[in-house]
C-alpha cells in the first residue's frame, strides 16, 4: 500500500498493482518531489496534471490532492490501470485514467500540462524517454514542469527545447526536473 502524503486526502491509502509490473515512487521520495515542486511551482492549485506510466497513480493524484485541477493517468499495463481506476473512484478524484502507452498518447493528445511525470519502468531505454519528453514540448505550457524519475545509474539529458532546473539522487533513485 502507498499513501497520500498531504491535501485533502492526506494519510489515506491507494492500492498498488498486484505483482512486481510497476515500481511505486517510495513516500520518502515523493515527499521530496512535492516539497521541491511546491518550491518551483508555488504550489498545486488548478494546475493539469499528466502522469506518464502512472503505476498507482499515486504522483498524479497526490495532485489532485493538493489542488490540482486534473490529473491524466497513462498506463498502458491492464492491471495497473484497473488499479488506478479503483483509486480515482474510491477518492472521488478529478482524474481520468488512459489505458495506453505514453507514447501514443502524448502523440494524440495536447494538453495543455502544467506539470508531468515520467517513471517509465527502469528497463525503458533512456532514448526512449528522451523522445516522449521531446514530443511532450508543443502540449505544455510556458513554465510546465516536467519530473523524469530513473536509476540513478542512468543518465538524463535533456532534449533540446528543454532547461534543466535540478536533479537529485535517493539511492536507486534519481529525479530530474526540467521546463
Amino acid at each position: 500500500m502507498t499513501r497520500i502524503i498531504a491535501g485533502r486526502w492526506g494519510g489515506r491509502r491507494i492500492t498498488t498493482p498486484p505483482g512486481d509490473g510497476t515500481r511505486p515512487t517510495s513516500d520518502r521520495v515523493r515527499e521530496s518531489v512535492f516539497a521541491s515542486l511546491n518550491s518551483l511551482l508555488g504550489g498545486f492549485d488548478g494546475l493539469r496534471v499528466l502522469d506518464l506510466f502512472a503505476g498507482s497513480g499515486a504522483l498524479g493524484l497526490e495532485c489532485v490532492s493538493r489542488g490540482a485541477a486534473h490529473a491524466d493517468l497513462v498506463e498502458s499495463d491492464a492491471r495497473a490501470a484497473r488499479t488506478i481506476q479503483r483509486n480515482v473512484t474510491e477518492l472521488g478524484a478529478s482524474a481520468r485514467v488512459h489505458r495506453v502507452t505514453a507514447q501514443r498518447y502524448v502523440a494524440a493528445n495536447s494538453g495543455p500540462w502544467d506539470l508531468v511525470f515520467l517513471d517509465p519502468p527502469y528497463a525503458v531505454p533512456t532514448e526512449e524517454v528522451a523522445s516522449i519528453v521531446a514530443a511532450l514540448r508543443p502540449s505544455l505550457v510556458e513554465d510546465a514542469v516536467v519530473v523524469v524519475e530513473r536509476s540513478s545509474r542512468d543518465e538524463f539529458t535533456w532534449p533540446e527545447g528543454f532547461d534543466a532546473l535540478r536533479d537529485k539522487s535517493y539511492g536507486e533513485t534519481r529525479l530530474w526536473y526540467g521546463h
